[in-house]
């Protein structure tokens, strides 16, 4: 049998000289004899949940009183810990390991990246499909303590292939089911979740930017990507936008810094509020790209949005924007690609079609022009009249209107 006990679990009830007992949970995964014990009731899980009793060294010795759990955990001065499992005869005695305690969860990227620093700071990521899922998980595995999740959308069957959370999600909000993730990946990340759509809670998104370190855009449509440009703008806070193009042949992420060019300034006056990508068969027929006559066995052909792996680049150059942003004036093992990334706006080619069917072989390329499967940089040049950050600005009512 292995046994698991949370550290952080045991070391706050050490510091809390008040309690000297806590009638605590043993999750058992079915036909796997793998227990975890706890002081506190998970709020999902899947497998048997059993009794169990942490107990202070001294109320085990000094008081004798027949235990009815079925996992009895001691506690020692010092943190150390001693697991006891009901039998038919008693308690005996069974090896336990500790899941780390919060300093010394993610000890081994010390040195490449300031975990003291990450673990203060907060992210807010609007969008959790493929991108802004992913990109959530892996700032959390890297030590990033706060997160405020925005979307409205629910799980569903053509999200499976490519999202972080999986069938035993289907139908739950996207928000609740990645705090889930994000949990067992970093259980001491503070998450404050929004089932909301931002084009109608201005308000509310605003004061998530003003209070955050990185803002990362991981919408489809340039409605809400106006709106969240607009907040960078006003609270001069760092923003990553970024998703792939159609059928995922490609991809693409803009870098807003405080004073530079924002999402705007590329799109200038061209930029339609209402334009979306096409990542599933409803937002193609929203936005007219499929026409209403079309079959859905036709509509379900011509909306491919691409692999995981399709996806992953942008996701991943994202995740290394949002480290060297957070790291930034530090020394660490990150900050070397603070030269390297220095662009704002990057363009990656998954596969030689459309729009890069003229693109070389990688393996013909006498002229030294672009290839797929490489990342290129691009520097924007900052428009005086940019709807956003120049003069002729937009107003972006709380309900998402926006106005010249």
């Amino acid at each position: 049998m292995i046994v698991y006990i949370d550290k952080q679990q045991i070391v706050d009830f050490c510091n809390d000289t008040e309690q000297k007992s806590i009638d605590g949970f043993a999750y058992e995964w079915e036909n796997e004899d793998v227990i975890h014990i706890r002081t506190t009731q998970l709020l999902h899980s899947f497998g048997i949940q059993r009794s169990a009793l942490i107990v202070s060294e001294d109320v085990y010795l000094n008081e004798c009183r027949q235990q009815q759990s079925d996992f009895v955990v001691i506690v020692y001065h010092n943190y150390d810990t001693k697991v006891l499992m009901k039998t038919d005869d008693g308690y005996a005695e069974v090896e336990a390991t500790y899941i780390p305690a919060k300093e010394e969860l993610y000890s081994r990227t010390k040195g490449l990246i300031e975990i003291d620093i990450l673990k203060n700071k907060k992210v807010t990521i609007i969008g959790l499909g493929s991108g802004g899922s992913s990109i959530a998980v892996e700032l959390a595995k890297a030590g990033v303590g706060k997160f405020a999740l925005f979307d409205f959308d629910r799980l569903e069957l053509h999200n499976l292939s490519r999202h972080y959370c999986g069938a035993t999600d289907l139908g739950r909000l996207k928000v609740d089911a990645l705090y889930d993730v994000i949990k067992g990946k970093n259980p001491y990340a503070e998450i404050e979740k929004f089932p909301v759509d931002i084009c109608q809670n201005i308000d509310l998104l605003n004061t998530q930017v003003e209070n955050s370190d990185l803002v990362i855009c991981a919408t489809d449509n340039n409605k809400s990507r106006f709106i969240i440009s607009d907040c960078l703008v006003k609270y001069q806070k760092v923003g990553l936008f970024g998703g792939v193009v159609t059928r995922a042949e490609g991809g693409q992420v803009f870098r807003y810094r405080p004073g530079g060019p924002c999402y705007c300034c590329i799109l200038g006056d061209l930029i339609n509020p209402d334009d979306e990508e096409i990542t599933d068969v409803a937002s193609a027929r929203r936005n007219g790209r499929i026409a209403a006559y079309v079959s859905p066995e036709e509509a379900d052909a011509m909306v491919q949005v691409g692999l995981s792996s399709d996806v992953e680049p942008i996701n991943n150059l994202m995740v290394k924007l949002s480290l060297v942003e957070m790291s930034r004036g530090m020394e660490s093992g990150i900050s070397c690609l603070e030269e390297d990334l220095s662009f704002d706006f990057y363009i990656w080619a998954n596969r030689r079609e459309r729009r890069y069917a003229n693109w070389s072989p990688m393996s013909n390329n006498p002229k030294n022009g672009p290839t797929i499967m490489r990342w290129y940089g691009v520097r924007i040049q900052k428009r005086e009249n940019c709807t956003i950050c120049g003069n002729n600005k937009l107003i972006i009512e709380n309900n998402g209107r926006i106005q010249a």
